[in-house]
């Protein structure tokens, strides 16, 4: 765990500092700057964008991580390259074709409900198709151990660029609507960035050669398309509708709380950067107790970081709302329901990366195509019914059933266990935190309140967690910290 705990920190530290920047974004310019409508209309495009692009990258992101440790040398390793960046365009293609050729109708049905999306709607292929070859530059390089730039560019490169634009509206240099263009071409610069960083990290080479295994990198790759679709509906689909019932200034108040929300969910994405590739190098080596190892060790240390993070916002979320327009108050349950699902999925720890890496990964699909179902259903039911309230009830519904299915099925298929005894001990120090200082207010300013309360929660949680021993590897890393401390 050495090398994971050393990039995950990194990692985690450049997450929340991109996070910090995004709130700055999505809780203050966005809401003052934009406008509800337009806030509404950006969210709008990039949750499209979001469920669109597991297309456009063709799974391929997954696929270098998968197979690249089965080429032995540099060249063998270039040719798979070379092959499946070329992969994508069998669906890019036919895509755009399709965008331009039927344009009109597209259009004109997405924007039945808001006609002010007809407009923008051209730009959703565009951004799918860089944040898809985005993830298979950043896979290139993830396979080579080096994954922190490449999140540095995602988490704090992309969103400083929309702040530029964001400083630019304000400033009267660039219009609202221009502003939605200008969000398309900061994916297109960060796409261009980490191509220029993965072939500095490797060169890549562009020839194309058909692989020897070339079956069953495109069977491999076709699965995982729509695995990468189902798990990308789950986390987006929800905006997606909210555009066909409601008015688009309501994406606007369901941004925001889903942006506090996700906040819950760095950790887990600041060590997936590099536990995927490393779950995919044990299976192929057969190493399951290694595996078996790092899969309880990921768990409980997501889970604590997770649940800290999780207990520090539920605490202060009226001291949040507080600080922004009356409006948007109406999200404060959907930072529950959301946040619930989250932390939920954080405990299962590498899960993703032990299905989409093992001989199983086929049969996951059909159960999540069958969830995706689920999911648009719901979102159908409870959409009309309740809003935005009723689109968080169909996500937390959707991705705890997804999840359950997930854990259970390596379980049970492949004999891995991901929780013990001190993940109990977790959840009890989070609802311990959580219920001690959910009523407690300061009576101060909100930013005061948040302040003292994170100092005072943190504090207690990292000392029960530390004094229980829950995690071999977080109690290193406060242990060090401390000695940094006292030598200084």
């Amino acid at each position: 765990m050495g090398i994971v705990i050393n990039q995950s920190i990194k990692n985690t530290v450049i997450t929340y500092i991109g996070f910090a920047i995004g709130a700055v974004n999505s809780l203050y310019m966005y809401p003052h700057f934009l406008g509800e409508d337009f806030y509404g209309i950006t969210t709008y495009i990039l949750s499209s964008a979001n469920v669109l692009f597991p297309l456009m990258a063709f799974g391929i992101h997954n696929t270098l991580i998968k197979f690249f440790s089965e080429y032995k040398t540099e060249k063998e390793k270039k040719q798979f390259l070379g092959f499946v960046l070329l992969l994508p365009l069998l669906i890019i293609l036919p895509i755009f074709a399709i965008s331009i050729l039927g344009y009109d109708s597209i259009a004109s049905f997405l924007s039945r409900k808001n006609a002010i999306v007809y407009d923008y709607v051209w730009q959703i292929p565009i951004i799918a198709l860089c944040m898809g070859y985005f993830e298979i530059f950043y896979a290139w390089v993830k396979v080579h151990m080096q994954s922190v730039y490449g999140n540095f560019l995602k988490e704090i490169g992309l969103r400083i660029l929309i702040s530029i634009f964001l400083l630019s509206v304000y400033f009267q240099i660039i219009t609202v609507e221009q502003f939605i263009t200008a969000t398309m071409f900061a994916y297109l610069i960060s796409m261009l960035l980490m191509l220029f960083y993965a072939n500095k990290v490797k060169p890549i080479s562009f020839r194309f050669k058909i692989p020897n295994n070339a079956k069953a990198i495109l069977v491999y790759s076709s699965f995982i398309i729509l695995s990468g679709s189902v798990a990308n509906m789950l986390l987006d689909i929800d905006k997606t509708m909210l555009n066909q019932y409601i008015e688009i200034k309501n994406l606007s108040y369901y941004s925001v709380a889903i942006f506090i929300a996700t906040v819950i969910a760095v950790p887990s994405r600041s060590m997936h950067q590099i536990t995927y590739p490393i779950t995919a190098k044990l299976m192929i080596e057969n190493k399951y107790d290694e595996l078996n190892d790092l899969y309880k060790k990921s768990s409980i240390t997501l889970q604590i970081v997770g649940g800290l993070v999780l207990v520090g916002i539920l605490v202060n979320i009226n001291q949040v709302y507080h600080l922004l327009p009356k409006n948007y108050s109406g999200g404060i349950l959907v930072v529950f329901l959301i946040g619930i699902s989250k932390y939920f999925d954080l405990i299962l720890g590498n899960n993703n990366a032990i299905i989409f890496n093992s001989k199983y990964y086929r049969a996951i699909l059909f159960l999540g195509l069958l969830l995706a179902f689920f999911a648009i259903t719901l979102n159908m039911i409870f959409i009309p019914k309740y809003g935005i309230n009723g689109a968080a009830i169909a996500t937390l519904i959707s991705i705890t059933l997804y999840s359950i299915a997930k854990l259970l099925f390596v379980v049970l298929k492949m004999k891995l266990y991901p929780f013990t005894v001190n993940n109990i001990y977790a959840l009890l120090i989070g609802l311990l935190c959580f219920f001690g200082f959910y009523y407690w207010e300061f009576p101060f300013h909100p930013i005061i309140n948040i302040i003292l309360k994170s100092i005072l929660i943190t504090l207690l949680y990292v000392f029960l967690s530390f004094k229980a021993n829950l995690s071999e590897d977080i109690n290193s890393v406060i242990i060090k910290t401390l000695k940094i401390i006292r030598m200084n």
